[in-house]
């Protein structure tokens, strides 16, 4: 196999992994409940107790639960929320109503696998620009900090002259 044969499966391999991971059934499922989906067998409770679901009914874009239990990843319950990983960036949750709506709001992008948008992951450079507004936020404390000290100190000698003229 030559070395454009192999080229040209690049993407086929890439396209591949990017849809098994999209597919996958605990997409937007928080680590904190991940063992709640991976330990329960063929059938699952709702969170709430008031039905049980097949596990291949998570995800699949219908509502089973009236508390959205079955449906972490995608928009079909109003009230569930879907996990944003972020690796690199900090997780969070949002509303389901904001997955695969065709605007990136998980810096990872994993909250539009079902649109065909391609979110950049912007995990890292966010986090980079945070450590950078920390820095900077540090330094103009440093900075007011010194001011201040010197300010103190000018006031002192002015306190001490005033009062050797007097």
């Amino acid at each position: 196999m030559g070395t454009r044969s192999l080229l040209s499966l690049v993407p086929a391999c890439l396209l591949l992994v990017s849809s098994l991971v999209a597919s996958s059934p605990l997409l937007g499922v928080s680590p904190q409940d991940e063992l709640y989906f991976a330990v329960a067998g063929a059938v699952i409770a709702c969170k709430d107790g008031s039905r049980t679901f097949s596990k291949d009914r998570l995800n699949d874009g219908y509502c089973d639960c009236p508390d959205g239990t079955d449906e972490p990843g995608t928009p079909a319950c109003p009230q569930s929320k879907f996990y944003c990983r972020n690796v690199g960036d900090s997780s969070h949750f949002l509303f389901s109503s904001r997955v695969n709506d065709h605007i990136c709001d998980c810096c990872d992008g994993s909250d539009e696998y079902d649109t065909g948008l391609n979110c950049p992951n912007t995990c890292l450079k966010d986090q980079n620009v945070s450590e950078n507004r920390i820095v900077n936020h540090d330094a103009e404390a440093m900075k007011i900090n010194n001011g201040s000290r010197q300010e103190r100190k000018y006031r002192v000698d002015l306190e001490d002259l005033v009062q050797k003229k007097a």
